[in-house]
This record gives structure tokens, sequence and C-alpha cells, in this order.
């Protein structure tokens, strides 16, 4: 496969994806069967729950720190070039990026052993996650050329970008101690579709005064692209066979991993709370259809030198092809299969939240459902309470360096049919994060929704983030006596 092809296939993937999403308006929403996800070790008072297939969970999220689409396409009148340069080249850094998550649930479930102290879930999920930082002297190198540029040393290690497309399937064990103490723990099996990855670059490309010539071109390079996946996807795409290859690779038929997540509740009095969870902690083994390709060497160059006298009888020679063939010996550009591990992005969650307020149903009690947040199931339950205020914290791992979010939040339950959650976040990407997440419990049936930096709604263009997560479940409450 061309080079062209395999970096048109990874934009492509960008494009339709491009860090993994903070969910912080589903973590610790209890009413929510998804926020099990978000901590294993949540608080619940399901006798099962059983998610709407392929609607139960759908979320998105896309972002870049720095520059929006506005910036460069808005209809101002300026010169698009113009406005590359002043609001990119000379604004971004290698630290910006451009990032998103999709992700889609296919099943999701849950159900109250025979012990009501245990819960169990379980589900599966696609996800596409991809990030990429803002190249900065490829882009200067790309926009100006070099030719004025005499001494400029441009750093190939700018470039760093990573993706994946993979299938998580999971099943999960919730475990309430006792009173105050709620754990979990999630077992993960990866089934990867396409990865890939360059984030260990180095390097640089510098011109100089010459000896022989008036400039002297050094290129430094240790440059490495690990793919897995695109291979067989490319050769699927000449047989029609897309659809299937998916399918295939997305249960077991491609790259395969584990994982798993941790998570906890402790109550530290009657009304607050604190909350903590690890989610991710595991590997991928690509192996299926994986491709490297590296440059690695030095070599300097002082363009065409040409002897008149030595070569006046050989003025035939290609010596353009001599020059090439010189510094591919002295920079060989290679590709291998050879399998290769990535580790997941692993992301963390904590929380404390303090309850106030009269008890849920203190008029009446909750009228169609035995279930009152915090319960966990059997044995002595916990009051729910109307309000809850708090502070959220969010992490993930990411190529340069870890990402973190913090958030603060108040929650109001409306009887037991509304849950209603705002909060307000900042992190890299905005510190004006106003979001918002309903739940509506209808007997059985929960829907809820959510998105968040609502005030950039008035001009999603100019947005530097945005992101949303809905679904629908059937809910039954009780213990099991």
């Amino acid at each position: 496969m061309s080079i062209s092809r395999l970096l048109s296939i990874i934009f492509i993937l960008f494009t339709l994806g491009a860090r993994a999403q903070n969910k912080q308006i589903l973590y610790d929403f209890n009413e929510i069967p998804q926020s099990l996800n978000l901590n294993p070790g949540m608080e619940t008072d399901f006798k099962w729950f059983a998610g709407i297939p392929f609607l139960s969970g759908i979320s998105g999220y896309a972002g870049s720190n720095n520059i929006s689409v506005n910036d460069i396409f808005a209809d101002d009148g300026l010169d698009i070039n113009l406005k590359i340069r002043e609001r990119a080249l000379n604004v971004l850094t290698p630290k910006d990026e451009f990032s998103s998550t999709i992700q889609l649930e296919y099943i999701n479930g849950g159900f109250r052993s025979a012990d009501p102290t245990i819960f169990y879930s379980f589900g599966g999920y696609l996800e596409l996650d991809n990030i990429t930082y803002w190249p900065q002297d490829y882009a200067s190198l790309l926009f100006d050329g070099n030719a004025d540029q005499l001494d400029r040393e441009y750093d190939l290690s700018d470039l760093k970008s990573r993706g994946s497309m993979v299938n998580v399937m999971h099943f999960g064990i919730n475990k309430r101690m006792d009173r105050n103490l709620t754990l979990g723990v999630r077992a993960k099996l990866y089934s990867g579709i396409v990865d890939y990855s360059t984030s260990t670059n180095k390097g640089y490309f510098r011109n100089t005064i010459g000896q022989n010539n008036r400039i002297a071109t050094t290129l430094s390079a240790d440059l490495m692209l690990r793919t897995s996946g695109i291979e067989a996807f490319d050769q699927a795409a000449d047989d029609d066979a897309v659809s299937s290859e998916l399918i295939k690779r997305a249960f077991l038929g491609g790259d395969l991993g584990l994982g798993m997540d941790v998570g906890f509740t402790y109550h530290l009095s009657e009304r607050t709370t604190l909350t903590g969870s690890i989610l991710d902690l595991g590997f991928m083994h690509h192996s299926n259809s994986a491709k490297t390709y590296s440059l690695e060497g030095r070599a300097t160059v002082e363009g065409i030198q040409i002897d008149i006298l030595e070569d006046f009888a050989n003025l035939n020679t290609d010596f353009w092809q001599n020059l090439v063939d010189e510094v591919e010996v002295a920079i060989p550009f290679n590709t291998d299969t050879k399998s290769y591990i990535s580790f997941r992005p692993t992301k963390l969650y904590g929380s404390i939240r303090n309850d106030f307020g009269e008890p849920v149903g203190s008029t009446g009690g909750r009228l169609d459902c035995n279930c009152t947040v915090g319960s966990s199931g059997g044995g002595e339950l916990r009051m729910a309470y109307r309000n809850s205020i708090g502070a959220q914290v969010y992490m993930i791992n990411r190529p340069r360096g870890p990402q973190v979010a913090l958030t603060g939040f108040y929650t109001r339950r409306i009887g037991n049919i509304i849950a209603l959650k705002a909060t307000y976040t900042a992190d890299k990407f905005t510190y004006t994060n106003v979001g918002l997440g309903l739940n509506i419990q209808a007997g059985p049936v929960n829907l809820y929704a959510m998105a968040d930096n609502l005030l950039s709604y008035r001009n999603l263009a100019a947005s530097h983030y945005a992101s949303f997560q809905f679904g629908m479940n059937i809910i039954s409450w009780g213990t099991k006596k």
C-alpha cells in the first residue's frame, strides 16, 4: 500500500473521530446505569437493568484547545492564507491538540445476585479515539519552506499522533462491603479493529553554510509510524468486503488485549461521600495486519556537485538519482510486519459529594420503585436527598503527559421522576464549560441526555469543545429475597 493512501486513511480516521471523552456529567449520576461504566464501585439500587441495544449509550466529543473552525473558515473577508498564518502558524504550539472520541454501546445490562450486596454488570461498546498534536515545525516547513531559514533547526519530534478503533467487551462485579464502603472491579477484553501511533519521533532538519556549495542540508531522523488493521481494510476495500472485515476484527478476529477498571464509593458521613475510579488499566497486542514504517539515519548533502573536468565524459549520468540513492543509503526507509504492544489511555476519576435538603419522597416515599440512591441493594438503605453539591477531578494519560480537568456540580432531584445535574468544568480547552444533564424515569423506562460547553452553542463553529451523551434503559428496582 502506498504511503499516500496510508496517510489518507489515517486522515479520515482523524476527521471521523479526532482525547478520550471526559464524561463529567455522567460520573456519579447514580440514577443512570451507565454511570457504572465510569465507576464500577458506584452504589447501585437496581434489581436489574437492560439497555436498549445500540441506543443505551451514544456519546461523542471533539475539541481543539487553541483554534476553532471559525478562526479559519469564517466568512470575514480575510484571505484564508493570512488567517492560517496569523491564527495557526503564529499561535499554535506542539502542546496544542486536536482530538475526539465517539462511543456506541451495542449491549449493556446488569442484575443483582442472590446475595443482594453483589451486583453484576456486562456489556460491549465500540470506541473511536484519536488525538493529534499540532506539528509546529512541520507546518512551518510546509507553509514557508526553508530557503531563507539558515541555521534554523526544524524539530522532527513535533509529530505526535495516535488513534484507534476498538470493540470493548466487559464484565463487572459491584460489592457492598458494609454500610459505608462499596467496591467494584470490571474485566475488559479488547478486540482491536484499527490502530496507529507515531509518538516517539526524534531528529531535526537544518540548513547551514556549505563548503562546496552555498547551502548544506542536514537531516537527522528517527521516525516511526506503527499501524495495525489498515492494511487489512485496504485489501478489504479492493475486495468490496469492508463490512465483513469490520465485523470480523471487532469480534476477536483482530488484535486482542486485556484491561480492567476499579472503583469505590465511601461515605465519610451520612451526607458526605468520596468516590474514585481508575479506568482502562490495560494493553493491546497488535499482531494481526500490523505494519511499521521507519526512517532512521543521518545525512548532509550540498546538492548536486559536478566537476566538469572529471565528469565531462559522463554528462548523461543521472546525477540527481545518484544523490537520492546516497541519501536513501544513509537514511533508509524500512517497513516490517512485527507485532507490537500499545497501552490504553488510562483515565482517573474522583469526587467528593455533599447531600442536603429533604430526603427524596419525604412526603410519601418513592412511589414507583423501591430505590434509594446509595442503597447498593440489600440490608440497610441510605436516604437519597433532593440536592447534591460537590467537586470532581478527571485525568487521562496522553502522549505529551497527563491532562487534567476540574469540575464543580449541583444535582437536583424532583420526586422520583426527574433528576438534573449542572456542571462547571475548567480544562485546557475552556474555562467556561457549563454542562447540563437530564434523567427521566417514566415507570421502568429510563431516558437521559447530556451536553456541555452550552455557552458555545450560539456558534458551534467558533467553539473549542463540544460533547453529547444520550441513551435509553429499562430498569427494575428492589432486592432479591
